[in-house]
């Protein structure tokens, strides 16, 4: 197991990109200490590099998520696509150090453009993204986190956790309930505070995430008690239903 440093030392990912990877449900940790400190195994380093070759062909983080998140997701397949539209990438970069090496022989008359022509990489881009059938919260989170220390992340996700240990303690109340809905409030002005502006949209999205992924539900049971990320997922459903 492996920490978010020791995975940021290893990737050349930062930290900040890995925790954001997090909220967002895009990679998560294997585990989350008492102390609130995130741990890799080697699936979740595995993921990792799917994710880092797809940024790589320009993926949004959307588009990542969704293919690596399909039912029908399919690591050959998406390898041999990645490969592909490499080959390509790299044809088309062969190509412009061509033209930028005529252009300094025959000087800046040189009028040709063919090299600027991505039709074909864009066209099978896209085949790939639609054969799996940018969020700008990034910038944001970004902006509010970049002078996060360990400490601090330490103390962020103790207070994300803090959040499931609420919903656990009502557990015997209805998610409807004034109180459960109270406790998502809290929850959606936690990450709006603290790392981007979680909309209703966003919100949604990560109550499916709290219930339909093991490691997420694991975690936060965990935390709050055997049931708390189904009780979660639905009293956030029913919020962001309103």
């Amino acid at each position: 197991m492996m920490t978010v440093n020791q995975v940021s030392q290893l990737t050349g990912v930062s930290a900040r990109t890995l925790h954001y990877y997090d909220t967002i449900g895009l990679l998560l940790p294997k585990e989350i200490t008492l102390s609130g400190y995130r741990l890799y195994d080697d699936t979740s380093l595995e993921r990792l590099q799917q994710i880092l070759l797809f940024r790589e062909l320009e993926f949004s983080l959307k588009e990542i998520k969704q293919i690596l998140d399909s039912p029908d997701y399919d690591k050959g397949k998406a390898l041999n696509q990645q490969i592909k539209l490499l080959y390509l990438k790299r044809e088309h970069l062969d190509e412009l150090i061509s033209l930028a090496l005529e252009i300094k022989e025959k000087g800046v008359g040189t009028m040709s453009f063919k090299a600027f022509n991505t039709e074909e990489f864009d066209k099978y881009a896209e085949e790939a993204k639609a054969s799996w059938g940018h969020l700008d919260s990034y910038k944001e989170f970004e902006e509010k986190t970049k002078q996060y220390t360990p400490e601090d992340w330490s103390d962020k996700g103790q207070m994300m956790m803090q959040n499931f240990v609420g919903f656990g303690k009502l557990l015997e109340e209805s998610p409807e309930s004034e109180a459960a809905q109270n406790q998502v409030k809290l929850l959606q002005e936690t990450i709006t505070e603290h790392f981007y502006e979680c909309t209703k949209e966003i919100l949604a999205g990560l109550g499916q995430l709290y219930t339909s992924d093991q490691q997420f539900r694991e975690n936060i049971d965990k935390t709050g008690g055997e049931g708390t990320a189904v009780f979660a997922g639905k009293a956030i459903a029913y919020y962001c239903s309103k």
